[in-house]
């Protein structure tokens, strides 16, 4: 704790407020109790009153939380009793910042305040126009997050220990089983045991502290990552340039009148920070012990390096002491463990429309696997992270047998030893003190790196990334989907170049309006519900993750057409100042009644003539949709199998790709209409053992 007063303080100094300033006309009149009324009425909260009245909404409002409190909304409310008060003073005294538990024994009264600031902010969740959580609806797996941050922009977590009448937050702050799902007319109210006061460190301080002997279990990674140059790096938390030009007014909003017209004509809105995030997966120091045969204090980089060397890891990278260059063996086995995305235990991979899965009715009973790729630090790498029922578990390059006939399941039915992969641990019990405020370090259950077999596993697999899964920013800043009850905006409009390179990997010209649209739960075909949407004379230019290995390759982009859309000239190449174009123009429109040239429903009956169409298609430059994705407005109905056949995939290029390269695609409008979508859901990369394998034809899937 007295690590972490000085990064409370000086978290709290950037802080702010969910709502400014509280119209007090518009409180409730009838019988039943605010969430304040309810607090004033019960001795127990006096102290927290107390506070509540001394707390302003944020550093540019005169209102109080006590006045938020009386007024509309949707609040949750973890309200602390007078004794757990008086409890996280004496936790103070015990830990030497005040020599007495009483508020007039802080040195300064901006110490005191920020305290206070602590416990208040860090007690109320803002639920909005939206919703406020009771028990019935915290998040079922222990260690997964509220949608909603709190006031202090902090993400709280739920943990159920055996007792099934016990909940914590945060896994060490007990809500009262008691007195918890108090109503209110404008929220509910929690009873706490204790103050919710979660350490607000990054992941560089939690390294530091294995470091220093303050916490243990991963010394080893501490040091590596250490050795390796990247804890300056792992301190970074937000870009406070942006900071400054979001909060004094230049970064600009759209209206229906300069940018892209909501479907209820409202606004899209900019990003209001730009923070980074980072998720390590570690193997931990028992893992190292039993490898290397010494204790974990005793392990060194040149330990690791050398036994990294001796399994064949990395054979092309050179040993030596220079931990942190790009060509040292121990750089690239540590930086494969890091990925530049903060990843919580319910997103590291999604579930929503994945064939035989009912989100609404049944989100707890898992369908056919789901997966994500991202790309690792350090030299530019692809991590698989996959879930499916049969896994019982989230892993890390898993590479199982799938159920992929034209009429298989889909499922999972066997995996050889060779390809299990890593289990994360997202359900420890300790992940707690391993979550920062810019991410996570996750134990896994076996060593991870981007060897041979790998490489060689992903070669022969049909990559499918979202397109939203190259973008950091996005999962950094909580905005990649997110259920429409807890996403404070479903458009958001990301700045072009021009005023402030927000997306580090996507060029935005001047003129264009990018935006995400969150369709989570809007029973589109869109892959996990994401939508990425432009308009305006767009020209907007992607990196692209990296191919495994050295070999021919299809580049797939995935459409769902409609007359919204514009047309389209894709440009591939590894200059992205000179690219060739890929092929003729894309009308984007296509679909229904006139729908992509060869496309033909299934007979579902006839394999060899469903076979002979989809060849056809083919031809043409097109696929059909996928039979793994599932269309919510049509009950029962693939992407590959809808009745409006406008759910489709491009064939932008074919051609000899190198891992060592970096690829681009540039998406230009051809029209002048400004008002025309540039629309995209996911990118494929299928090897030529895939797509032209005559034994074993590419599957539906």
């Amino acid at each position: 704790m007295r690590k972490s007063i000085p990064c409370l303080v000086a978290t709290l100094i950037l802080l702010l407020g969910c709502k400014e300033d509280i119209d007090t006309s518009a409180r409730y009149v009838f019988t039943e109790e605010t969430v304040l009324s309810y607090l004033q009425k019960h001795q127990d909260y006096s102290e927290y009153v107390r506070l509540l009245q001394q707390v302003p909404v944020s550093y540019r409002s005169q209102s109080t939380v006590f006045q938020l409190l009386s007024a509309r909304g949707h609040f949750t409310c973890f309200a602390p009793t007078n004794s757990a008060i008086a409890d996280y003073l004496q936790d103070q005294v015990d830990a030497g910042f005040i020599t007495e538990p009483s508020w007039d024994s802080f040195q300064s009264d901006k110490k005191r305040d920020s305290i206070i600031r602590v416990i208040v902010y860090n007690s109320i969740i803002d639920g909005g126009d939206e919703e406020y959580y009771e028990t019935g609806s915290f998040p079922t797996h222990n260690n997964d997050e509220f949608g909603r941050p709190n006031m202090n922009d902090v993400k709280l977590s739920v943990y159920r220990p055996q007792n099934p009448d016990s909940i914590y937050i945060n896994r060490i702050y007990p809500i009262s089983v008691l007195n918890r799902d108090i109503p209110a007319i404008n929220g509910v109210i929690h009873q706490m045991e204790k103050v919710i006061a979660p350490r607000e460190i990054t992941l560089s301080s939690i390294l530091k502290e294995q470091l220093e002997g303050y916490a243990s279990g991963y010394v080893v990674m501490a040091r590596l990552i250490q050795a390796c140059g990247l804890l300056d790096t792992l301190s970074k938390y937000r870009d406070e340039v942006y900071e400054h030009l979001y909060q004094t007014g230049q970064i600009e909003e759209k209206t229906p009148a300069n940018g892209l017209a909501t479907m209820t004509g409202g606004y899209s809105y900019a990003p209001e920070h730009r923070k980074y995030g980072f998720t390590i997966f570690a193997e931990s120091d028992a893992f190292w012990q039993n490898a290397i045969g010494k204790p974990a204090e005793e392990i060194t980089p040149e330990d690791v390096q050398t036994w990294v060397e001796a399994g064949g890891y990395y054979p092309d990278a050179v040993s030596n002491a220079d931990y942190s260059n790009p060509s040292n063996r121990l750089y690239q086995w540590t930086t494969y463990h890091v990925l530049p995305f903060k990843l919580s235990p319910d997103r590291l991979v999604f579930h929503y429309n994945e064939k035989g899965y009912d989100y609404v009715n049944a989100p707890e009973r898992l369908a056919i696997p789901v997966m994500e790729y991202y790309v690792t630090m350090g030299k530019r790498r692809l991590l698989k992270i996959y879930e499916s029922p049969e896994a019982n578990g989230v892993y890390l390059n898993r590479f199982p047998i799938l159920d992929n006939g034209r009429h298989g399941t889909g499922h999972e039915i066997g995996c050889t030893q060779d390809k299990v992969g890593a289990r994360v641990m997202r359900e420890d019990e300790n992940l707690v003190d391993r979550t920062a405020i810019n991410g996570y370090m996750y134990e896994i259950d076996a060593p991870i790196a981007y060897n041979e077999e790998t490489r060689n596993n992903l070669a022969r697999t049909r990559i499918r990334m979202d397109c939203m899964s190259f973008f950091p920013e996005v999962m950094n800043n909580d905005i990649r989907r997110v259920p429409l009850t807890d996403a404070p905006h479903q458009w958001v409009h990301f700045p072009e170049d021009a005023e402030y390179k927000y997306i580090g990997n996507l060029s935005i010209n001047e003129g264009s309006t990018f935006v995400y649209y969150n369709a989570y739960g809007l029973k589109f075909g869109s892959l996990c519900g994401d939508e990425v949407k432009c308009v305006g004379r767009w020209e907007l230019v992607f990196t692209l993750p990296p191919v495994p290995k050295y070999g021919t390759y299809e580049v797939r982009y995935r459409i769902l057409t409609n007359s919204d859309r514009g047309v389209a000239q894709f440009y591939f190449g590894d200059r992205p100042g000179s690219m060739p174009a890929a092929g003729i123009p894309v009308n984007l429109t296509l679909g229904g009644a006139n729908p992509i040239t060869g496309w033909i429903e299934d007979t579902g009956t006839d394999d060899d003539a469903d076979a002979e169409a989809d060849k056809q298609m083919r031809n043409n430059g097109f696929m059909k949709g996928e039979e793994s994705i599932l269309i919510l407005k049509q009950p029962g109905t693939t992407a590959r199998a809808n009745v409006n056949r406008n759910i489709v995939r491009r064939i932008i290029t074919r051609q000899t790709l190198d891992p060592d390269k970096t690829y681009y695609l540039k998406i230009k409008s051809v029209l002048d209409a400004t008002t025309s979508e540039f629309y995209m859901d996911h990118i494929e990369y299928c090897p030529k053992e895939i797509y032209d394998n005559p034994e074993h034809p590419e599957d539906i899937w």
